[in-house]
């Protein structure tokens, strides 16, 4: 099962607080999944299209509780996806329009209606509660473990605009984008899709996916500091060699018993440990030195050797 599929399994389970908030789950639910059929007679016909079990079970417990509507259930199999397709037919009965004019998806004049209607999302509960319809009836959502990313899809502009409206309204800053004659709304990034599983009571999943996010970020902090030491160990050991090409070059061209005796003894313990820091170099010597002092007899050995080589041969300071 993907995880939009357990997603919608845990939110078809979630009742409304108020009848007004699973009107308003039955209107988004429609409106994104619905098909009006207008038959010879001028009778109406509602198919509502899904591929998952819980979400048909959901929309025809609301249709029957809130409407006392008559439906019908055809389950048809993929071949090609290996999966139900979930067809909740609604015939032509009188209260049908009536139903449709509560959801607000037609008009007094049968007109069909465009848009979220607002009066069904006044409260912020049923705003939610219609964001969880929306999502129940073209939602997507990818596997944390994977790139965070969510979308809902709206077949119009309109309704795409609504749906980020409603979303902002939760600071939840989605975008919209067409996508083949339809349109997405989408967000990116885990914390405004951690956001709306917590708003739409998702908890199993958003649970789910603040487990992965931490571990992301804890991996994601290891990788960093293991690269940084991985760096800091590339710069010393270039460093280590600078020095030693430096004291061969003195001890090439005048020897190393020509240095003062402190720079004698430092020269004499980088080139017996190449690997070693300048720390540890200056827990060597005798007596025990700190890094900036090992630093400064370090730069004062390298300032001699490029003295002493010809101009060809200079290089950079140590570090």
């Amino acid at each position: 099962m993907s995880f939009t599929a357990e997603v919608k399994e845990e939110l078809s389970r979630v009742e409304g607080r108020r009848a007004c908030c699973a009107r308003a789950e039955l209107s988004a639910l429609v409106r994104v999944e619905g098909t009006l059929h207008l038959g010879g007679t001028g009778r109406l016909r509602l198919e509502i299209a899904t591929e998952t079990a819980p979400v048909a079970r959901k929309t025809i417990k609301l249709l029957h509780s809130l409407y006392g509507l008559t439906t019908e259930l055809t389950v048809r199999r993929s071949v090609l996806h290996k999966s139900n397709n979930y067809l909740i037919t609604v015939p032509a009965q009188p209260k049908l329009e009536e139903a449709l004019a509560d959801l607000g998806i037609l008009g007094d004049d049968r007109a069909l209606m465009h848009g979220v209607p607002p009066a069904l999302v006044k409260r912020d509960c049923c705003a939610i509660a219609y964001l969880r319809g929306a999502f129940l009836g073209g939602g997507f959502v990818a596997d944390p473990h994977g790139d965070f990313h969510f979308e809902l899809t709206a077949e119009t502009e309109q309704i795409a605009d609504d749906l980020a409206a409603l979303m902002g309204r939760f600071d939840m800053q989605a975008k919209v984008a067409k996508r083949r004659g339809s349109y997405a709304v989408y967000l990116k990034g885990a914390e405004p899709i951690v956001t709306f599983l917590a708003h739409v009571g998702a908890h199993r999943a958003l649970l789910r996916t603040e487990d992965v996010r931490i571990m992301k970020g804890i991996r994601n902090e290891i990788n960093r500091l293991v690269n940084a030491e991985t760096a800091n160990l590339e710069k010393s050991a270039d460093a280590a060699m600078q020095q030693i090409e430096a004291i061969k070059t003195i001890a090439a061209v005048r020897g190393i018993e020509t240095l003062p005796p402190a720079l004698r003894e430092m020269a004499e313990l980088r080139l017996a440990n190449p690997d070693a820091t300048l720390k540890e170099l200056g827990e060597l010597a005798d007596p025990p030195l700190t890094k900036s002092a090992v630093y400064h007899r370090i730069r004062r050995l390298v300032k001699i050797a490029e003295d002493l080589a010809p101009p060809r041969r200079r290089r950079g300071a140590a570090r």
